[in-house]
């Protein structure tokens, strides 16, 4: 019932329930615990978020929660698209510093599972887009940390200038890889 691909960092993968459609319209059943199980995916979410980002260029991120809030997300785009990424900031992973860059839509239907271990962010490619997610821990305001978007050394390309994007006063502040604690090991 659902599609998973690898991607560069292997612990994030890309997820593509299946969409059963015909003159009406669709059906698709966009979470199972049982199939994502049965794929090698055994976490149990509980909390569902939804966001409405209402400007293209509309960025949010990177953000994580450290231990013990620290969250897996699942990523989905129910109306518009997004540049979807999650880097890794695991401090003992060969791929620290990395970072995973995929295109989630309402038409692609798309999702992205993001660990735990990874700062995670978007942007809006289109106007009005709405993002639902899943995690596997409840909010923490004491664990709820961010990583800069704009560092030099994780060469993220986010498709539109800088100067252009429309981020929130807090995503603005956000320390760099290099001044990041190493919350993951």
């Amino acid at each position: 019932m659902l599609s998973v691909e690898p991607t560069a960092i292997p612990a994030v993968k890309i997820i593509t329930p299946k969409k059963h459609g015909d003159h009406r319209g669709f059906f698709s059943e966009v979470y199972n615990r049982a199939a994502m199980a049965e794929a090698g995916i055994d976490l149990v979410f509980v909390q569902d978020n939804h966001s409405l980002s209402g400007p293209v260029g509309t960025l949010r991120g990177l953000h994580f929660q450290s231990p013990p809030f620290a969250q897996d997300k699942l990523v989905r785009v129910t109306r518009g698209r997004i540049l979807d990424i999650a880097v890794d900031i695991r401090a003992s992973s060969p791929s620290f510093g990395r970072h995973v860059a995929v295109e989630l839509s309402a038409e692609n239907w798309r999702q992205l599972l993001v660990p735990v271990g990874f700062a995670h962010g978007f942007v809006t490619l289109e106007p009005d887009t709405e993002v639902l997610y899943k995690v596997s821990a409840p909010y923490g305001p004491a664990n709820d940390h961010g990583l800069a978007f704009d560092d030099p050394a994780l060469g993220i390309d986010w498709r539109l200038p800088l100067g252009d994007l429309v981020l929130s006063d807090k995503d603005q502040r956000h320390p760099r890889l290099s001044d990041l604690p190493r919350y993951f090991d």
